[in-house]
Formats: C-alpha cells, sequence, structure tokens
C-alpha cells in the first residue's frame, strides 16, 4: 500500500510524534523519509519530493530547521507534540503545544 501525497504531511507529524517527541532531540529529513519509506512510501519518490512537506513543517511552527548539509536537512520541535481527535473530521492528528488549534488535515483545517 503506497501513502498518498495528500497524507505525507499528517504521516510525518504522526512520525516525529512517535520517534521524535522531545523539543531537546535532533532528526534528519533523511531518518523521517527512511520511515516513510518503511511505512509504505511510493518507491519512486525520494528525498527531494518530500522537501516541501518538510517546509510546510517549519513554516506552520513544528519544527526548526538547525543544520544542513547538501539534501540532509536536521531539525528540532519547538515544543512536545500532542496527539488530538479532530472532532470535525475524525481523525487523530499531531499538534505542537505552540502551534495554532487547526486540524493539518488539508482536506479539513476545523479548528480544533
Amino acid at each position: 500500500m503506497s501513502i498518498p501525497r495528500t497524507v505525507l504531511p499528517l504521516q510525518i507529524r504522526k512520525i516525529i510524534f512517535e520517534k521524535f517527541n522531545d523539543a531537546n532531540l535532533r532528526f534528519t529529513n533523511d531518518e523521517i523519509f527512511e520511515l516513510l519509506k518503511s511505512d509504505g512510501l511510493d518507491s519512486s519518490l525520494t528525498i527531494d519530493d518530500v522537501e516541501q512537506y518538510f517546509n510546510q513543517l517549519r513554516d506552520e511552527g513544528l519544527i526548526r530547521q538547525i543544520a544542513q548539509n547538501f539534501t540532509t536537512n536536521w531539525y528540532k520541535l519547538f515544543d512536545v507534540v500532542e496527539k488530538i481527535k479532530c472532532n470535525s473530521c475524525n481523525q487523530e492528528v499531531y499538534l505542537g503545544k505552540l502551534e495554532p488549534r487547526v486540524c493539518p488535515n488539508s482536506e479539513c483545517k476545523a479548528t480544533i
């Protein structure tokens, strides 16, 4: 089963919640990309194809970039991530404590 592109930002948030949910931890886009591949990411996608989703998470205030080396970017969380159930789309979503309480599901965007 392949992860649909529309779900990638949500899947990245879930991986961050499950594996890197500590504001003192550093993690890379490569680490998350490998986890996405093991979860069924389309094998034709490259690290460059998912860069836009990391930029989106940075722009939304979940992560901050702390270093870069070619295509590898190191990140840290601004604050821990919480798992919240969105009553509008009925999905479990993952938001940083400092992020606005808006569903990150691109098909929902309801206030939580």
